[in-house]
């Protein structure tokens, strides 16, 4: 039986980013160095961990703070380079002409337009995209972010052509003998058929919990941001709400199915596109002669701006919709060519890379080399000098719209600085000379002795805490897979539908997930408010894994 006192120590770095920056709402910049010192203090002198191996998990969490600031400088330029070139005054035109109802375009942008993106990029590229997309229509800045945090959920399983099944769980099986004998027994000729199944029990878990997504994103819009603040306003629209969502979640599972964990939410979303976007402009399944639109900007609460006003500048020259909806469609392109294996494109730019380092420190943590062409900032670079030139922008444009960026991610850095340092050493905080596992191994050993035949149940929990603390659906089904598989084997459970619920939990995660919610609110200027975005985020997250749990509990 695990030492459930190691378990409860090892959760003291999450609690402390629960009690700080969401129960008392501090923000994330005075929140997580508390918590980098928390992580560090356990690991050095309950974990006996060498300090080298702590110096060298700090090292490799700024490495990777610098390729998140990276993405979201780039997603920042991109939004105040169409803000300058008044691409973002004609794309606001254009969705008015498709509705003015903010609860149908929350639902084309945040929930379809964000799958796709989540579909082809992964790793929080829909906030950096959608997010301030949102604003510059309109949106007040703390509605986007939680609109764009929300939908983070669904389609992040099969985010990034599917890294977080092809990558995260096989990692995470990979060289375990019970599972080449549990699949050999179950007639796979090889373990990798298994993960097929295991996308097929992840779509159909997601495409249950995720169905409400859609209308819980428009219920708490009107909720938290309306005139009236009435629920009543969002479940006005239920119909269209359920419709949208189904438009997504059914060619989700088909995909999945028949092709795959690589195109369930990219192909899905396109579909879903395709359908409700001309059911939008025909008023199918809305309301007769009923527009619901936030209170101008004079009557808002000062509290859901952002710091940085977005001005939408009306382009100098004729600017048509096809030209300033070319820079997202662009990005959506660069994104899919270079991650589709078959093309190869991929492969070719992770070749350059800036080097990374191995056993830092001589400890056994590794560096991975920073792949700067094959990441999304640099899509986010080239397009907007591709946008400035086709919206022939001058050069003193070009310069306001890179030094307000710059000033914007400068405000993001504090936090990341020590939120990632923190994830990076609460997951390598093995080896230590008290012989415990690491801390999110220990955290899951605790709540499986806790759970016995009821794990099904709590399966999602463990995925969604994985990924609150490493920011990634990929990262906790790489830390968890096999400790799932093993769990469910142990108490008579399917392993397969355990390793799905995991999957599943993960997703759920990013919702609320520090980094990703810091970097939200850094492209739209909301820096210092993280924790009150999580508290509303985590809501959903709690219905996710309820829902999943409750799934895995009849299936599993």
């Amino acid at each position: 039986m695990p030492d459930l006192h190691s378990s409860l120590v090892s959760l003291s770095p999450i609690l402390v980013v629960g009690i700080f920056l969401v129960g008392l709402r501090w923000s994330a910049a005075k929140a997580m160095p508390l918590a980098y010192v928390t992580a560090v203090t356990v690991a050095y002198f309950y974990w006996q961990v060498d300090l080298t191996q702590i110096e060298a998990a700090s090292l490799k969490g700024l490495a990777v703070t610098f390729t998140l600031l990276y993405i979201i400088f780039g997603a920042i330029l991109l939004l105040n380079t169409l803000s300058e070139s008044g691409g973002l005054s004609v794309i606001r035109s254009g969705f008015t002409r498709i509705t003015a109802d903010r609860r149908v375009q929350v639902i084309i942008v945040a929930w379809l337009f964000g799958s796709f993106i989540e579909g082809t990029a992964g790793f929080g590229t829909p906030a950096a995209v959608c997010v301030p997309l949102l604003v510059g229509l309109g949106f007040p800045a703390k509605s986007a972010v939680i609109s764009g945090m929300l939908i983070q959920s669904t389609p992040v399983s099969f985010g990034a052509v599917g890294t977080p099944i092809l990558v995260g769980v096989r990692k995470g099986l990979e060289g375990n003998e019970n599972v080449i004998s549990y699949a050999t027994a179950s007639g796979f000729e090889s373990w990798t058929e298994m993960l097929p199944v295991i996308a097929t029990r992840v779509a159909i878990l997601h495409a249950v919990a995720g169905t409400l997504i859609p209308l819980f994103v428009v219920c708490l819009m009107t909720k938290l941001f309306g005139r009236d603040q009435r629920f009543s306003d969002g479940l006005r629209i239920w119909k269209f709400a359920l419709f949208a969502a189904l438009a997504m979640t059914i060619p989700y599972v088909a995909i999945a199915f028949l092709l795959g964990p690589e195109f369930p939410s990219m192909i899905g979303s396109l579909i879903g596109l395709a359908i409700v976007v001309p059911a939008a402009k025909h008023r199918f399944l809305l309301p007769k002669n009923e527009v619901w639109d936030f209170d101008s900007g004079s009557k808002r609460d000062e509290s859901w701006n952002g710091r940085i006003e977005i001005k939408l500048e009306e382009p100098t020259t004729h600017l048509p919709m096809w030209k300033a909806w070319l820079p997202y469609m662009m990005i959506a392109t660069l994104l899919v060519i270079s991650r589709l294996p078959v093309l190869g494109i991929g492969n070719l730019l992770k070749s350059i890379t800036i080097p990374g380092n191995e056993n830092v420190f001589g400890s056994t943590v590794s560096i991975s080399p920073v792949e700067f062409l094959y990441s999304p900032g640099s899509v986010f670079i080239v397009t907007c000098l591709f946008a400035a030139v086709l919206h022939r922008m001058n050069w003193s444009a070009m310069g306001r719209a890179t030094a307000k960026s710059a000033k914007m991610v400068f405000s993001a850095s504090v936090a990341l600085v020590f939120a990632v340092p923190m994830v990076q050493v609460f997951i390598n905080s093995t080896g230590g000379a008290a012989g415990l596992d690491s801390m999110p191994n220990e955290l899951a050993s605790g709540v499986a002795s806790l759970a016995g035949s009821a794990w099904p149940a709590f399966s999602p929990l463990i995925g969604g805490l994985g990924a609150f603390v490493a920011g990634s659906n990929t990262i906790s089904n790489m830390m968890f897979s096999q400790f799932q598989f093993g769990v469910a084997e142990q108490i008579g459970a399917s392993p397969l539908w355990v390793v799905a619920l995991q999957a599943v939990g993960g997703a759920a995660g990013n919702v609320i997930c520090v980094h990703n919610v810091v970097a939200a609110c850094a492209v739209v200027g909301l820096i210092g408010r993280e924790g009150e975005i999580i508290r509303v985020t985590f809501l959903v997250f709690l219905y996710y894994i309820i829902v999943a749990g409750t799934l895995g509990m009849m299936f599993a």
